[in-house]
């Protein structure tokens, strides 16, 4: 009787759960694409495609979007439909760290905030073994939501998609259990698996607690499934070295929007290189002695990375192009 009793309690608890609500209301997570907590975006995607309908395999799969799509800022490339249970596998230049709070956000397409498709996410240090977050939808599963239909957000946590265009949804690592096979300091590639939002036994996808997840289905037309747009960085290793203290950086203005003056406390000549959030070389400057001007005005609005070296030790600073 008491263990009766206790199942329902929890039952209860998780049937009345809620979580972060849409973008613009109090409490969202959701994080703008230009926000300068991204450091960081997506070099590489390798999809495996699903269905448009999984129930008839014969409607084909989806067609919108290619590897590129996913690739770089949010709101650049368009889209990648990846169908019924399709998929995409992101790889990062810099590996993605467990830091203080959420480390990375997925960026989908929706155009109001309720109209949500879904997907899990998964990480992997190595590009073999994948690791889930633990995604949980209380989303009602009586009635099937139709192929436009709205879902609750405050329903669902660890679910990519829960909010609207150009506002990613975040994901903590600290979130996942630990596990040998899993070092979140250094997670190299992001998977993101389309949710088949079908309720019916024989094509449903299910949640961390093995609860059907009921998203807008069927959705067969070529841009179907889980519309991928980005996965933006929070927290990454250092772009390739080992920083140090040895000397200190004096940056400024930062924002800049035409120069940015460079100081180093060295006393002997050092190199600098500027490069963008993919890692790749902007500009180089050889032999430079205790200062540096930049001319940014023909820079593209962003973040950028200055590394410093002089052979025995290396720092790296942030900068912002207004």
């Amino acid at each position: 009787m008491f263990s009766a009793l206790l199942s329902l309690f929890f039952f209860s608890l998780t049937s009345y759960a809620q979580y972060a609500p849409p973008q613009g209301e109090v409490g969202s997570t959701a994080i703008f694409k230009d926000s300068t907590v991204f450091i960081a975006w997506a070099s590489s995607c390798k999809i495996t495609r699903g269905f448009q309908d999984i129930s008839a395999p014969s409607n084909s799969y989806t067609d919108v979007g290619d590897s590129l799509s996913a690739v770089g800022m949010a709101g650049i490339n368009g889209v990648l439909s990846l169908g019924d249970g399709g998929s995409a596998i992101l790889k990062f230049n810099t590996p993605i760290t467990n830091g203080t709070g959420f480390d990375f956000a997925v960026f989908e397409n929706s155009f109001d905030g309720y109209f949500l498709e879904l997907a899990f996410v998964e990480v992997s240090s190595d590009g073999i073994h994948f690791f889930r977050f633990p995604a949980i939808s209380l989303v009602d599963t009586t009635v099937q939501t139709g192929t436009f239909g709205l879902t609750d957000a405050t329903k669902l946590n660890n679910l990519a998609g829960k909010y609207r265009a150009e506002y990613g949804t975040p994901f903590d690592l600290a979130d996942l259990p630990d596990n040998p096979l899993l070092n979140k300091q250094n997670i190299t590639h992001v998977k993101v698996i389309d949710v088949i939002g079908c309720i019916q036994n024989l094509y449903c996808s299910r949640d961390a607690n093995l609860h059907i997840i009921n998203d807008p289905w069927p959705t067969a037309f070529g841009s179907g499934g889980f519309d991928l747009d980005a996965i933006g960085v929070i927290h990454c290793q250092t772009l390739g070295f080992t920083e140090n203290n040895l000397f200190s950086v004096n940056v400024y203005p930062n924002p800049a929007n035409e120069i940015i003056h460079i100081q180093v406390d060295m006393n002997q000549a050092y190199d600098l290189k500027i490069s963008n959030l993919l890692g790749e070389t902007i500009k180089e400057y050889k032999n430079e002695i205790q200062s540096s001007v930049i001319i940014m005005k023909d820079f593209i609005s962003g973040v950028y990375f200055v590394t410093i070296t002089n052979g025995l030790s290396s720092k790296q600073v942030k900068i912002i192009k207004s």
